[in-house]
C-alpha cells in the first residue's frame, strides 16, 4: 500500500512539475491583443462569478496593430489548476481581422455542464485559436466556479486527500514498528510523497474555499514547502531499532557453549 501510495503521488508529482514549467512570454512586437468581456465585465485583472445553470454572453474585442490580416477560427474559454485543465468550452466563430482594424465578437455559452467539473476559484482564461489550431493571442483571468463538491475538481481533491492520508498512515506506521530504513536519506524519501501531498491539498482546499486560486506563483511555493517538510521530517526519524535491540546487535559473544 505504501509504495502504490507513493508511485500515485509521484506520477502526480511529474505532472504538476512539468505542466507549471513557465511557458514562453508572447514577443513584444505581437500585432494582436485581445479584451474579453464576460456579461459585459472586463474579465482581465477581475475573479469572475460563473454560475454553472445561467448562460453567460462572452464578448471578445480583437486589434490589429499589424500590416497582415489575422484569421480567427474559434474561441475557447478554459480554467486550469495544478497544470490540469478542468473545463474548456470550444466555439467555432470564424473571422477576419484586417491590418489596422478592430473586431468584436459576442456571443452565448452554455455552461450547464460545467456544476459537474469544477468548483472554487480557477485560473482561466479566453484564447483566439486559428485555422491550424495554433493560438493567436489570450487573456487570463480568475474565475469563481459556483459547481458541485462531486465535480471534477472536487473529486480530485477528496482524492488526493485520501490518498495523503493512506502516505502519512503508511509512514507513521512504519515508524512505530521500526521498519523504516537506516539510512536517513531512505527515510526522508520515505516521508517526500506524504509532504507532496499535504501541499496538493492544501492548494486544493485553498482553492475550493475560495481563499487563494491556484495560480504557480502559490502552487509551486506551497508545494515545494511541503514537499520539502516531508524530507526533513523522515529525515529526522530515529533509528529504526530501539537502543537495546541495536545495541545488542552490535555485541560479540563473549562465550559459546562447550559440548562434550
Amino acid at each position: 500500500m505504501g509504495r502504490l501510495t507513493g508511485v500515485a503521488v509521484a506520477l502526480a508529482a511529474g505532472v504538476f512539475l512539468t505542466g507549471t514549467a513557465p511557458a514562453a512570454a508572447q514577443g513584444s512586437d505581437d500585432p494582436l491583443t485581445l479584451t474579453a468581456t464576460l456579461d459585459g465585465q472586463d474579465i482581465a485583472g477581475h475573479t469572475m462569478v460563473i454560475t454553472p445553470r445561467r448562460p453567460v454572453q462572452l464578448s471578445v474585442t480583437v486589434t490589429n496593430d499589424g500590416a497582415a490580416p489575422a484569421h480567427v477560427r474559434s474561441i475557447r474559454l478554459s480554467g486550469t489548476a495544478l497544470a490540469l485543465t478542468f473545463f474548456a468550452y470550444d466555439t467555432t466563430l470564424p473571422f477576419d481581422v484586417g491590418p489596422h482594424t478592430r473586431v468584436t465578437r459576442t456571443f452565448g455559452l452554455d455552461l450547464a455542464d460545467l456544476d459537474g467539473q469544477a468548483i472554487g476559484l480557477l485560473p482561466a482564461s479566453v484564447q483566439l485559436f486559428d485555422v491550424d489550431r495554433n493560438e493567436l493571442v489570450a487573456v487570463d483571468t480568475v474565475t469563481d466556479v459556483r459547481g458541485s463538491f462531486l465535480s471534477v475538481y472536487g473529486v480530485f481533491g477528496i482524492a488526493v486527500l485520501l490518498l495523503t492520508i493512506a502516505a502519512w498512515a503508511t509512514c507513521l506506521l512504519a515508524l512505530a514498528r521500526h521498519r523504516l530504513p537506516a539510512n536517513r536519506w531512505r527515510r526522508a524519501l520515505r516521508f517526500m510523497p506524504a509532504g507532496f501531498g499535504t501541499g496538493l491539498v492544501a492548494v486544493v482546499t485553498l482553492s475550493v474555499l475560495r481563499m487563494i486560486p491556484p495560480e504557480p506563483t502559490v502552487e509551486i511555493p506551497i508545494i515545494v514547502g511541503t514537499t520539502a517538510i516531508g524530507l526533513l521530517l523522515g529525515y529526522l526519524t530515529p533509528h529504526p531499532l530501539p537502543p537495546a535491540v541495536e545495541q545488542e546487535t552490535t555485541r560479540m559473544p563473549l562465550t559459546h557453549e562447550v559440548t562434550g
